[in-house]
């Protein structure tokens, strides 16, 4: 009999989500870095194990909006919190409650969704703390559980998958068993090399570019020849990306196609380029050409 279970993964930026995501599939769907509104989509992952399908909806960081990029971001996580048959709410293993988690709270009350509460990066802090937390917490929601993990080392990943077996129910699987995202190739591709522009770049510059991949095609022989363009939002910052004698732009393409060849399993052939397109993020026009559509 088979089993299958939404559920929306939602917490504050940097909280973690994507290397949950990640760690639940194991292998890499969603970007990491360790600057906050990494992931701008809901990203949809799949895990299969065993006659049950988890379909996990990775949302962005739950931020105040400064941007139209940032508001169809909030809109995103608020969106994914209904119609589901779990919500995960992630958050760091600090007693206090921060404006952002009570903001998803109230949205929980809103919306009647069952809801774990999951404590992140335990790895990181005496264990003692977590009975502050679980208790701060406990007050604030009824959650239907409270589970402690490290989505960085693994600990606790049992458990929650155990936990979230429960609100499985009985019926066909959404996707097939081998899948393990509903996101384009092309779409992973340019994600990865937009990783690679938050791990390399600072402060604002890697939040105001977007990427765009203008050629993906593959060969007979399985190679793929893709050609990627870096959009930015300033001429300066155009000048940062590329490097002194394209030396950051050749890094940058380096380690992306280390981890696309990773992803693809085949050698491929990345060409990329970089171009100015002013104040986009706040340019529906532009949002659309991106693919920031409406849920």
């Amino acid at each position: 009999m088979t089993k299958s279970a939404m559920i929306t993964v939602c917490g504050r930026p940097n909280v973690g989500k994507s290397t949950l995501t990640n760690a639940l599939v194991g292998e890499k769907v969603a970007i990491v870095s360790n600057k906050p509104q990494t992931t701008r989509n809901r990203i949809t992952a799949i895990v299969s194990r065993g006659d049950t399908q988890f379909v996990l909806m990775d949302t962005p960081g739950f931020h105040k909006p400064r941007t139209r990029l940032g508001d169809y971001m909030v809109n995103v996580v608020k969106e994914s919190v209904a119609d589901v048959d779990l919500v995960l709410l992630l958050v760091e293993p600090v007693a206090a409650i921060g404006p952002q988690e009570e903001a998803l709270i109230e949205r929980l009350r809103q919306t009647g969704a069952p809801a774990l509460l999951v404590i992140n990066k335990i790895d990181s802090v005496d264990k003692t703390r977590l009975l502050e937390v679980m208790a701060a917490y406990s007050t604030a929601y009824d959650f239907d559980a409270i589970l402690p993990i490290s989505a960085k080392t693994g600990e606790g990943l049992e458990e929650l998958l155990a936990e979230m077996e429960k609100y499985a129910e009985e019926g066909p699987h959404l996707f097939p068993d081998d899948m393990i995202t509903d996101q384009p190739e092309r779409q992973i591709c340019a994600e990865l090399v937009r990783e690679k522009l938050l791990k390399c770049l600072d402060k604002e510059i890697p939040h105001g570019t977007a990427v765009e991949v203008t050629r993906f095609s593959e060969r007979e022989s399985g190679i793929i020849d893709l050609e990627v363009t870096i959009y930015c939002e300033k001429e300066s910052h155009k000048g940062i990306i590329i490097g002194k004698k394209g030396a950051m732009l050749k890094k940058i393409g380096e380690l992306a196609r280390e981890d696309i060849e990773a992803f693809m399993g085949t050698k491929v052939y990345l060409q990329t380029w970089v171009k100015v397109k002013e104040n986009w993020r706040d340019s529906m026009a532009q949002l659309r050409n991106f693919g920031f559509t409406e849920q």
